[in-house]
């Protein structure tokens, strides 16, 4: 069996890297040029004919998407006879349903391009991390085979990090009660006690925070969520721990986005002492620092994709 063929979109070069040394696989390299009227150019320089290739990328934007989806159309081209997208981050799980109507369900529409990459001689999959609705895997069509990788290992030790620095005793949290089943789960396997916050809708995306589930006064919060995007939701949490007696509080997600200055505003507003979240967005890989701590997902992805192959 060959080693596999591993390449990836513009964004996710930094994760690639980081792949091939787990794994030992072999990096493809990829001629990249934008022409002036914004339209991409790209040729395979390692070629795929006959090889087992892993392409990496995430659905960050529009236009990381396409690049993923005109690679991976290039590589089935090229002759690779396994074709395994992994795709650390998902987006567009805002709109995985319809709530109203006339809304699109543009997570769908997104799974259903990435159906239509022609299909690899000995099939094609589909990796993903903690999607934050378990549910999109089903709306990849055809014979591409989605696998859900959860990430509970990697939120884990970041727990026991965050504890082993708390001399041990905390209390593991969550933003909202439709997270507290996944919570608790991960509060069992630490042996510590799980708590989540009760919220009431004002108006629009307003809410406000009406209560808090377990007793936090002088204890340490660590609050875990999937994801966390411009940090609102955090910052409710966080205020009403703390207004409930919490002493200390930091905060785990296994994708981190910040969006323009929200790091700043996390950090800025006191409430938090660390932010710890994956390499799986490259925003975070940009921000790490000692306020946000970046653990790597790449050991774990390389377990999962020599298990399934």
């Amino acid at each position: 069996m060959t080693t596999p063929l591993l390449f990836a979109t513009s964004s996710y070069q930094y994760l690639a890297t980081s792949l091939v040394a787990a794994s030992g696989w072999q990096a493809g390299t990829i001629d990249r040029t934008t022409f002036p009227d914004g339209e991409h150019y790209y040729r395979l320089t390692s070629d795929p004919a006959d090889r087992d290739v892993v392409l990496l990328g995430g659905t960050i934007d529009d236009q990381e998407t396409l690049e993923l989806y005109d690679l991976a159309c290039g590589l089935v081209a090229g002759g690779a006879y396994r074709l395994t997208l992994v795709l650390p981050f998902y987006g567009y799980g805002t709109m995985e349903r319809a709530v109203r109507p006339g809304e699109i369900v543009t997570a769908k529409n997104r799974a259903r391009l990435l159906s239509s990459i022609p299909m690899a001689s000995r099939g094609t999959q589909v990796f993903l991390l903690d999607l934050h609705v378990g549910a999109v895997t089903h709306y990849f069509e055809g014979g591409i085979r989605p696998v859900h990788v959860y990430g509970k290992e990697v939120v884990v030790a970041a727990a026991r990090r965050l504890a082993a620095s708390h001399g041990g005793d905390f209390v593991l949290a969550c933003t909202d009660a439709g997270r507290a089943k996944w919570v608790e789960s991960l509060a069992n396997d630490l042996g510590v006690p799980a708590a989540f916050v009760y919220k009431r809708r004002i108006a629009g995306d307003t809410t406000e925070v009406t209560g808090v589930s377990a007793q936090v006064a002088g204890k340490r919060v660590v609050i875990y969520d999937d994801m966390i995007r411009t940090g609102g939701s955090l910052l409710s949490a966080a205020r009403a721990y703390r207004d409930a007696g919490a002493v200390a509080i930091d905060a785990i997600a296994t994708h981190g986005l910040f969006p323009a200055d929200s790091l700043d505003r996390l950090q800025a507003s006191g409430l938090l002492g660390r932010i710890v979240v994956t390499d799986s967005h490259p925003r975070a890989h940009k921000l790490r620092g000692t306020f946000l701590q970046v653990d790597s997902i790449a050991p774990l992805l390389v377990e999962h994709l020599i298990r399934n192959r």
